[in-house]
């Protein structure tokens, strides 16, 4: 019995609801105990901003480190990062103005996300099934033969892709006010793609 293999690919695409976002907090002191005083009193401020309802924070890491100038120790510095989990996007311009604020050394984000997929991704497989059909139809019709049943199927890879947002280190001055509904912050879309691989029995 003939049969035609056929790939098929399936996309859809879906308003992001979910952010995330890194922000790194820096200080330098004479020796590693003042460099860490002085980020623990910088961050004091900060973490009440990361209490809002809608905000997690996935993680806390803390970098503390000699600087060298040449041979010669020059000091230390101490860094806190922050991965933050945004699912209340309402918040999200006020909490970036409230970081920025803050005088971090970088602030990147947002990074766009679907909060669930699994939808998405039931919608790009039928679009991947359809597609990897009309292929394996079009090889039978070019062959003077009839399309048959499917004989196996087999699941490729998938992935959800996002438009790029705003991702740039804040770098303005003190006091300098901060318009953050200025940077197109909105949700970008989301593209879910899903492919297959197919085989299909050809009739005389």
């Amino acid at each position: 019995m003939a049969e035609v293999v056929t790939k098929g690919t399936g996309k859809v695409e879906r308003t992001a609801d979910r952010a995330e976002v890194q922000v790194n907090f820096e200080t330098s002191g004479a020796t590693r105990t003042e460099a860490v005083d002085l980020l623990t009193r910088r961050v004091a401020s900060v973490e009440p901003l990361l209490a809002r309802p809608g905000v997690e924070v996935r993680s806390r890491r803390l970098n503390v480190h000699d600087n060298w100038d040449g041979k010669r120790r020059s000091g230390t510095r101490a860094a806190q990062s922050y991965a933050l989990r945004v699912d209340d996007l309402d918040q999200l311009d006020d909490l970036l103005g409230a970081l920025a604020a803050a005088e971090p050394a970088w602030l990147n984000g947002p990074s766009w996300q679907l909060a669930a997929d699994a939808e998405a991704v039931r919608e790009a497989q039928k679009e991947a099934v359809l597609d990897a059909r009309r292929r394996a139809e079009g090889y039978a019709e070019a062959l003077g033969a009839r399309l048959g049943t499917l004989l196996r199927l087999a699941d490729g890879d998938s992935e959800a892709y996002a438009m790029e947002g705003i991702q740039a280190a804040y770098g303005g001055a003190p006091g300098t006010p901060l318009r953050m509904d200025q940077l197109n912050l909105e949700a970008q879309q989301i593209t879910v793609t899903v492919r297959c691989t197919a085989t299909w029995s050809l009739l005389d």
